[in-house]
């Protein structure tokens, strides 16, 4: 709720993530990304409510109280890297002291082999060993992400959430943080990464799911999606043809705001392909949620 009215965050978000696969969420801010991540890990605020089932093994996380996630999913189940990792670092406790408490919590080393399992868990981020004994407020944005993914990665969780894990890594770094989120779904971990780097994407995905004003407009094989036949929704179309690499054409017009969703196509107002029919909500129909998708990489745009 916003304003005393309700809002929309999420609607029809239908996937499947299995072991052994990465599944990347793409799409600008505020279509709601984050706020399904949340949703997952019952970290939304008191007032949102949810609504159908989001199965982790046998166990329903929408459903599930306060104990249960905290005792036996977060950390253990479900491993988060946060969107914003200097507010999820305990200020008054150096990074070291947080890896041996989180490897002592979540794998039971104690003693002396302790010391030595924080260091490889910083050594799987890239978090340098030099920096271990400094508190929060003394590291960068990106030192600070990577001591929140070394954290995320200790308890070796069957699912990684990892929400922007590049944020604030020069490029060396982010290919570094993308091959070893690979290293850990290939493992036999699921991942769901909510980015919108769409080169780390590309890196390391194996589906992607492209999200719009709390929907999801397409879920794709990511090799189709980079490659060929390319995106079918004009959204997603226009997400890659933003990078400097393609066209390097943003995306026409700005987000519609959740608190003001038109009863047919969220896109329309920014789409070039928009009709008549365009004032229904498309349904989605193989994976794809519009009325005019396209139908391959060479097809122009109707008038």
């Amino acid at each position: 709720m916003r304003g005393g009215r309700d809002v929309a965050a999420v609607t029809d978000a239908t996937f499947r993530l299995h072991r052994g696969e990465c599944l990347a969420l793409v799409g600008e801010s505020g279509c709601g990304k984050s706020v399904l991540a949340s949703a997952l890990l019952g970290l939304l605020p008191g007032n949102a409510v949810t609504r159908g089932r989001a199965l982790l093994g046998d166990l329903d996380l929408l459903t599930a109280d306060e104990r249960t996630l905290a005792r036996t999913v977060r950390g253990r189940r479900i491993g988060l890297v946060p969107q914003s990792p200097a507010a999820h670092l305990t200020p008054v406790r150096t990074v070291r002291a947080q890896l041996e408490e989180t490897v002592r919590e979540l794998t039971g080393v104690r003693g002396s082999g302790l010391r030595a399992a924080a260091e490889a868990a910083a050594e799987r981020a890239a978090f340098p060993a030099d920096h271990l004994d400094r508190y929060p407020h003394q590291l960068s944005g990106g030192l600070a992400q990577r001591a929140t993914t070394a954290l995320a990665l200790v308890g070796d969780a069957p699912l990684l959430l990892a929400d922007e894990p590049t944020t604030g890594l020069d490029r060396d770094l982010v290919d570094r943080t993308a091959d070893e989120l690979r290293r850990h779904v290939d493992a036999g971990h699921a991942l769901l990464m909510i980015t919108h780097d769409l080169a780390a994407a590309e890196r390391i995905a194996d589906r992607v799911a492209v999200m719009y004003a709390g929907r999801i407009v397409e879920l794709v094989d990511a090799a189709g999606f980079f490659g060929t036949p390319g995106p079918r929704h004009p959204y997603a179309r226009g997400l890659l043809d933003a990078l400097p690499e393609r066209a390097f054409t943003p995306v026409p017009g700005m987000p519609v705001e959740l608190t003001d969703l038109p009863p047919g196509c969220a896109f329309a107002a920014r789409c070039a392909r928009a009709t008549a029919a365009c004032a229904q909500r498309p349904a989605v129909t193989d994976g794809v949620a519009c009325h005019h998708p396209h139908r391959d990489e060479s097809e122009s745009p109707r008038a």
